[in-house]
C-alpha cells in the first residue's frame, strides 16, 4: 500500500510540470509581424463564416495539399457572404516539410491573435498566410507595409552610401528576375559586395498569382520603402500582402535549394600581368589584338547568319500558315469570325456586370464568369486580364483556332467581344466545371466510378486525336491538364483553353520556341528544357492526366526539373 501512495504523490507532483511542458510544446511561435484588419469587419463565434474559415485553413495545412509545387497555396471555401478566400506562400528556398510546418503554425496562430476577424495576415520568416471574405487571388496590394529589422545594428557612417548603392543595384536586379514572365515561383536571391568588402545578401519574392508588371510594381514599391524603414540598418525586410524584399549582411537563405545570382559579372579571362619592358608590353598587346579581333568578328558573323536563317524560317512558316486561314492578315482573320461577335453591353447584362457571384474561376490570363443571354441560354465568358502582356495573343489564338474546331470533346466557342480594352470570349456553359474540381475533391470523386473515368479518358483522347490528326488544321494544345478539361452534364469531357495552342502547317512534325508556356509537371522534358514541341508533347501531358484520373492524386513538379510525379 505504501509504494502505491508514494507513486500517487509522485504523479500528483509531476502532473503540473507535464502539463506546463505539454502546453509549451503545443504553443505556436509568435508572428514577427501581423495585422488583423479590424476595419474589415468581424464574424460571430459559431457562425457559418467561422466554420468555413476553419475548414479552409485545415485544408491548406493538410499534408495532402501540395499547392502549386512551389510553396504557393490558393483556395476558397463557402458561398456568397460566407465565402472565405486564403493565400499562403513559403519562402522560395524553404523545403516542403519546413513549409508545411510553418503553414500549420500559421493556420493555428492567426485565428488566435485575430479572433473573429474576417480578414487577417501573418508573417513568419519561412512563410506568409492571409485570408479574407473577398477575392484576393491576382490582386496586387502594397498596403499595409510590414517592416522588420533582422539586424538592428547600424552601418558605420563612412560605409552607408556605398553599402546602400550596391544594395539597391542588387535588389533591382533581383526584382527583375522575380517578376520575369515565366517565373513560376516569383522568387530570386543573390549577393554582392559593398565597397568596404562587406557582403550583401538579397531576396525578392511576389505571390505567384501576380502578373509580371504587377509583381514588378509591388517590388519597386517595397524597395522604395527601404529608406524610410531601414535607414543605416545592416539588415531589414520590407513586406506587404503581395511581395517581400530583404537584404542582410549575413546569408539568410539556403544556397543548396536555390541558384543564387553571381556576386558580380566575372571577366572572361584574367588580366595580363604587368611587364617591366615597355616594348614587350606593346608587342604582347598587338599580338593579343591580332588574335582576338578575327575570333570576335567570326563569332559575330556566325551569330548574324543563324539569326537570319531563323528569321527566314519563321517568316516562311507564317506565310504557309496564312495560306490555311481565310484572309491575309490578323484583321481579316478576326473579321472572318464577325458573325460570332457580341456587343459588350449584352455580355455585361448577362453576367450581372461581371459580378463575383457569377465568377466561375480564375486562370492565368483572366477570369471566367457565368452568364445567361436574353433567350435563356447559359454561357461562360472568359475575360482576359487587361494587365496581361499576352492578352491579345491569347485572344487571337482562341478566336482563330477554336472557331474552326467542331468536335463533341472540344468546348464550343459561341462568340467574342472586342471593345476598348475588353477582350472577351464566349463559350458554351459546361455545368460540371473542370475535371480537377471533381477528381481532387474527396466528396465529388466518389461519383467517378471506373466506367465514368474510362469514359473521360477515352473522350479526352478522341478530342486530342481530332486536334492532331482529324481536323483541317493540326493543333498542338501545349497546356493539356485537369483544369482545362471541362465536364458536361453527361460526364463527357471537353478540352478547353486554347490560348497557348500552336498551329502546324501540313506535314510539319515539330516546332521550336524560346517562349516556354504551360504547366510544370505536365510538360514533356524536351519542351520544358529545349522548347521542342510536337504531338508527342501533348501525348506526354495526356499520360500525366491519365495517371491523375486513375489515382485521384495531383501531379507534383520537382525542383530540379519539370518531370511530374504522382503521389
Amino acid at each position: 500500500m505504501e509504494p502505491l501512495m508514494a507513486s500517487s504523490r509522485f504523479v500528483f507532483f509531476l502532473s503540473p510540470i507535464l502539463l506546463l511542458i505539454s502546453s509549451q510544446s503545443l504553443a505556436q511561435p509568435e508572428f514577427p509581424s501581423h495585422s488583423c484588419f479590424y476595419e474589415k469587419g468581424n464574424y460571430t463565434t459559431g457562425s457559418t463564416y467561422q466554420t468555413n474559415l476553419n475548414t479552409l485553413l485545415s485544408s491548406l495545412s493538410s499534408p495532402s495539399n501540395n499547392g502549386n509545387g512551389y510553396g504557393f497555396y490558393n483556395s476558397s471555401f463557402g458561398e456568397n457572404a460566407d465565402q472565405v478566400h486564403a493565400i499562403a506562400l513559403c519562402r522560395g528556398d524553404v523545403m516542403a516539410d519546413t513549409c508545411r510546418g510553418c503553414l500549420s503554425n500559421s493556420t493555428k496562430k492567426l485565428t488566435q491573435v485575430c479572433p473573429n476577424q474576417k480578414e487577417a495576415i501573418g508573417f513568419y520568416d519561412e512563410c506568409m498566410l492571409r485570408y479574407a471574405n473577398r477575392s484576393i487571388y491576382g490582386a496586387m496590394e502594397k498596403d499595409p507595409v510590414f517592416p522588420l529589422w533582422w539586424n538592428i545594428q547600424n552601418l558605420s557612417s563612412s560605409d552607408v552610401d556605398g553599402f546602400f548603392h550596391e544594395m539597391r543595384k542588387l535588389l533591382k536586379d533581383l526584382n527583375g528576375q522575380a517578376a520575369a514572365n515565366g517565373s513560376l515561383r516569383k522568387f530570386a536571391v543573390g549577393n554582392t559586395t559593398a565597397p568596404n568588402f562587406q557582403p550583401i545578401y538579397g531576396l525578392a519574392q511576389c505571390t505567384p498569382d501576380l502578373a509580371e508588371q504587377a509583381c514588378s510594381d509591388c517590388l519597386d514599391a517595397a524597395m522604395g520603402d527601404i529608406p524610410t524603414y531601414c535607414d543605416r540598418k545592416q539588415g531589414c525586410r520590407v513586406q506587404n500582402p503581395s511581395c517581400t524584399v530583404r537584404y542582410e549582411v549575413n546569408r539568410f537563405y539556403d544556397p543548396t535549394t536555390v541558384v543564387p545570382l553571381p556576386s558580380s559579372p566575372q571577366p572572361l579571362s584574367s588580366p595580363l600581368p604587368p611587364s617591366t619592358s615597355t616594348g614587350g608590353s606593346k608587342s604582347n598587346r598587338s599580338r593579343t589584338v591580332i588574335i582576338i579581333v578575327p575570333i570576335v568578328v567570326s563569332v559575330v558573323l556566325i551569330v548574324i547568319f543563324f539569326c537570319i536563317c531563323l528569321r527566314v524560317r519563321r517568316t516562311k512558316a507564317k506565310l504557309e500558315t496564312r495560306k490555311l486561314l481565310p484572309g491575309g492578315n490578323d484583321t481579316d482573320e478576326i473579321g472572318s469570325a464577325e458573325p460570332l461577335q457580341f456587343d459588350l453591353a449584352t455580355i455585361r447584362v448577362s453576367t450581372d456586370d461581371f459580378s463575383e457571384a457569377n465568377k466561375l474561376g480564375q486562370g492565368g490570363f483572366g477570369s471566367v464568369y457565368r452568364g445567361r443571354l436574353l433567350n435563356g441560354k447559359d454561357i461562360a465568358v472568359k475575360r482576359l486580364s487587361t494587365n496581361s502582356g499576352q492578352g491579345d495573343l491569347e485572344f487571337k489564338n482562341e478566336v482563330l483556332l477554336v472557331a474552326k474546331l467542331q468536335h463533341r470533346n472540344l468546348v464550343r466557342l459561341l462568340g467574342f467581344c472586342l471593345e476598348g480594352s475588353e477582350r472577351l470570349l464566349v463559350y458554351e456553359f459546361v455545368p460540371n466545371a473542370s475535371l480537377d474540381h471533381i477528381i481532387f475533391d474527396p466528396t465529388k470523386r466518389a461519383q467517378l466510378d471506373w466506367v465514368r473515368r474510362y469514359k473521360i479518358i477515352v473522350g479526352t483522347a478522341r478530342g486530342l486525336l481530332y486536334l492532331h490528326e482529324d481536323s483541317r488544321l493540326r493543333i498542338i494544345h501545349r497546356d493539356l491538364k485537369a483544369s482545362n478539361i471541362l465536364i458536361d452534364a453527361e460526364m463527357n469531357p471537353k478540352i478547353s483553353d486554347f490560348g497557348m495552342a500552336r498551329l502546324f502547317v501540313p506535314d510539319q512534325t515539330q516546332g521550336n520556341t524560346s517562349r516556354i508556356v504551360g504547366t510544370y509537371g505536365y510538360m514533356a522534358p524536351e519542351y520544358a528544357f529545349h522548347g521542342h514541341f510536337s504531338v508527342k508533347s501533348d501525348v506526354y501531358s495526356f499520360g500525366v492526366l491519365v495517371l491523375e484520373i486513375v489515382s485521384g492524386q495531383k501531379r507534383v513538379a520537382s525542383r530540379t526539373g519539370t518531370m511530374g510525379r504522382i503521389f
